[in-house]
């Protein structure tokens, strides 16, 4: 039995070998973009198909823009094709459409070989997302509060809700006033912001002597956490 070896290497194309190194050192840059928005998430809406799509979408513009390289017919047929994909998805974070922009550009940069680019941009971006996630950067300290509270019909009620929130809070606005129970209660939505030494138990306490025993809500902290 002849066993020949062959070297294959002749096989493969200039082309070839840019496209493997493009989507390879797309999905190193992207996936290490994914590590750093992993790190860096605070929030409990934490999405694991999130991040997986993040290095999706780097290797898929990646490959796009080699396929159109110059051509201008096959960026405007790609165009075209790409333009019957809708997203209904809500993006719950607005830092995560920056994290998709990162991934797109990393894409173009390594569809279009600017390779030291790509690296440099993709080290630059993740290290400034470390250094505010290490140091907090643009934290506001204050912690406003959602109080919903359920009142049966009457103005009276409502000048008896305000009254403790004037009590306990440093100030408050009333967002939204909803009907519920058919008619028989009333919502009221207000954000307000607590004095210091006051608590949220002692608020709700408040507000249960002077709603008829109605259900009371105080959500703190809404402007940084998932709702």
């Amino acid at each position: 039995m002849n066993f020949d070896i062959q070297d294959l290497s002749g096989t493969f194309s200039t082309f070839d070998i840019i496209v493997s190194l493009s989507l390879s050192l797309s999905f190193v840059l992207s996936a290490i973009i994914g590590w750093v928005y992993r790190y860096t998430h605070k929030n409990v809406s934490y999405s694991q198909s999130y991040v997986q799509t993040l290095v999706m979408v780097a290797m898929i513009v990646s490959l796009i823009m080699l396929v159109v390289g110059s051509n201008v017919a096959r960026a405007f047929a790609l165009v075209g094709a790409l333009s019957v994909i809708r997203f209904r998805n809500a993006i719950k974070e607005t830092r995560d459409v920056g994290f998709i922009f990162l991934a797109m550009a990393i894409g173009m940069t390594t569809g279009t070989r600017f390779y030291v680019l790509a690296i440099a941009a993709t080290v630059a971006v993740c290290l400034v997302m470390l250094i505010m996630y290490k140091f907090n950067w643009f934290k506001l300290d204050v912690q406003r509060q959602v109080v919903k509270v359920q009142v049966p019909p009457g103005q009276e009620y409502v000048a008896y809700v305000e009254d403790v929130l004037i009590k306990y809070c440093s100030e408050f606005e009333l967002v939204s006033t909803e009907s519920a129970r058919s008619g028989a209660l009333n919502e009221l939505y207000y954000t307000a912001q607590m004095k210091k030494g006051n608590k949220s138990a002692e608020l709700i306490s408040a507000l249960s002597t002077v709603n008829a025993g109605q259900r009371v809500t105080v959500l703190t902290g809404y402007d940084q956490t998932d709702i």
